[in-house]
């Protein structure tokens, strides 16, 4: 008689206490909150500056290309531009190249707009066949303006962006002459973005057919 009482309490508390787990699940899960979604943010037109080189560019490059592969798994990232090249001052701006494959143009740009990607501000912008999508994001308390150039996957432009830094990545001297080439245009009292752009084609050009030893 004794063993059947406490074998009747033992499945009784046996039952209680799974019945008080499952409701303490439930209530974990019902205040669970869904992940939000990362925001980018509005870009802004600024005047062309030089600021020093932020080790925190390679991350935060790294986690936009981790946003955009999510919703465009197919695509390839790339990470341009002075906040790509070590120690290389510049506008802070991180350029990314987004290359999708032949015959996805449409629904790359789609998709990177409908995640808030915006189409360029700038005067005489990119050609629709050779987008470039703007925006901006937080990461570490730190705004950070984005250009996405969105190419065609095989693309000779491609190359030889990647060429130029590359070679900047591996020559220290060649990053030294690109800051004094910045500083320069700055000091001719250039500061458009375009015409700063521009005017730091001579220097590129001459990286690129090797004039720089």
């Amino acid at each position: 008689m004794i063993a059947r009482n406490y074998k009747g309490r033992f499945l009784i508390e046996l039952a209680f206490s799974f019945a008080l787990n499952i409701s303490s699940v439930i209530i974990v899960a019902m205040n669970m909150k869904p992940q939000e979604e990362e925001i980018i943010g509005k870009y802004q037109l600024k005047l062309a500056v030089l600021i020093p080189y932020s080790p925190e560019y390679p991350a935060v490059a790294a986690h936009i290309a981790k946003l955009i592969k999510a919703k465009l798994p197919s695509i390839i990232v790339e990470h341009i531009g002075s906040t790509a090249i070590p120690n290389c001052n510049g506008k802070g701006t991180i350029d990314l190249i987004v290359s999708y494959p032949e015959g996805r143009l449409e629904i790359t740009k789609e998709i990177l707009q409908h995640h808030g990607f915006q189409p360029q501000p700038h005067r005489d912008p990119f050609p629709e066949d050779r987008p470039m999508l703007v925006g901006s994001i937080a990461y570490r308390g730190e705004v950070f303006q984005i250009h996405i150039h969105v190419i065609q996957q095989e693309n000779p432009e491609i190359y030889s962006t990647l060429k130029f830094r590359d070679r900047l990545r591996k020559d220290k001297s060649l990053v030294r002459q690109y800051i004094e080439c910045k500083k320069q245009i700055l000091q001719s009292e250039i500061t458009d973005s375009l015409e700063y752009c521009l005017a730091k084609q001579a220097f590129i050009k001459n990286v690129l057919s090797e004039g720089f030893k």
